[in-house]
């Protein structure tokens, strides 16, 4: 098969490449990425010589270059990765994650459907839920829950879920939608919580803790949940939504303590700033139907996967080194320096 990864360079994106070129030899992978500040060429660079792979170098909101990149490759699936996540940002600017996360899934799927792809798989997030109160641990996500979105960036990634199941029944686009707790892993872009407390700690910073840290996230392991859309796109039924969950709930101080102690770095560093506008409580997914129908489950425990990231960051410090720098430095002074 012929594979489109739109956000190929990104931190999710470039380990579905990866994961992908070695699970399925016989397939052809092309990496689509607008290299935005997220996107990191670099990343890719193990697998820039293999024979089934391309990568190129596009914006998913332009039209006239999607038809051509369509027309020329002749996709058989879509994998779209390609979004603005960053909660953050998206309060500062919320216009660019409504312009990439919902027109230019438009665009995409307008090409699916002049070019006859067979299956459209769109990237989604827990975040479409809101949350979930911190006293209810027998509260969690499925997949038919009402979308409640928090913020521009949650909002966005909704309304391209409802764009997404619009064109699956007005149009047929053969569709499926996937949900995914927070990721970690190698190659994460360190503005988010794991990778800027690993650098931050290693360089003796402090560590911003938005109020008082006890926001609840479930994690999932980057290539669990890898194998988990490996397995939608091939064997899922067409215009249905699956959840993806880690079983991994941890509240964010608990988390930036276990990294201190992995490093061998004081608590003290930690320093507690202004909570987030909006920030969501607690995030937990059920699991259930991807189990039950495809028999995926997640195979990496906390405690195992936060000591196989911070061991990658250790030691390829010199990716994660160069990108503190520039843009990046200044958006986050911009973010951090006065709460």
């Amino acid at each position: 098969m012929n594979i489109l990864v739109t956000g190929g360079a990104g931190f999710i994106g470039s380990n579905f490449v990866f994961y992908e070129l070695e699970k399925h030899p016989e397939d052809r992978i092309v990496a689509l990425d607008a290299l935005t500040y997220a996107g990191n060429l670099e990343t890719l660079k193990p697998v820039m010589d293999c024979e089934n792979f391309r990568f190129v170098k596009g914006d998913i909101t332009d039209r006239e270059a999607m038809d051509r990149l369509f027309a020329e490759e002749g996709f058989d699936i879509v994998v779209n990765f390609a979004a603005e996540s960053h909660v953050d940002r998206s309060i500062e600017n919320p216009g660019v994650f409504l312009e990439t996360n919902i027109l230019g899934t438009q665009v995409l799927m307008d090409q699916a459907r002049k070019h006859g792809v067979k299956r459209f798989h769109q990237v989604g997030t827990d975040e479409v839920y809101g949350d979930l109160p911190l006293d209810r641990p027998d509260l969690f996500f499925v997949e038919t829950m009402p979308l409640t979105a928090s913020s521009p960036y949650s909002a966005s990634k909704a309304s391209a879920d409802l764009l997404v199941m619009a064109y699956h029944r007005t149009f047929g686009l053969p569709v499926t939608i996937s949900r995914c707790s927070n990721n970690y892993g190698p190659y994460q872009f360190p503005e988010k919580l794991i990778p800027l407390m690993i650098a931050n700690a290693m360089a003796d910073k402090e560590l911003p803790v938005y109020g008082e840290g006890l926001n609840v996230r479930d994690w999932l392991y980057v290539e669990d949940h890898c194998k988990a859309i490996d397995m939608i796109i091939r064997e899922g039924k067409d215009g249905e939504i699956y959840n993806i969950g880690g079983h991994n709930e941890r509240a964010n101080i608990d988390v930036v303590k276990t990294i201190l102690k992995e490093v061998g770095k004081p608590e003290s560093l930690i320093k507690y700033v202004k909570d987030r506008a909006g920030h969501d409580l607690r995030y937990a997914i059920d699991p259930t139907k991807i189990h039950d129908e495809l028999g995926w489950e997640p195979e990496t425990p906390f405690d195992e996967g936060i000591k196989k990231t911070i061991r990658w960051y250790l030691d390829n410090e010199e990716w994660w080194k160069n990108i503190i720098s520039g843009e990046y430095q200044q958006y986050y002074e911009k973010m951090y320096a006065d709460r």
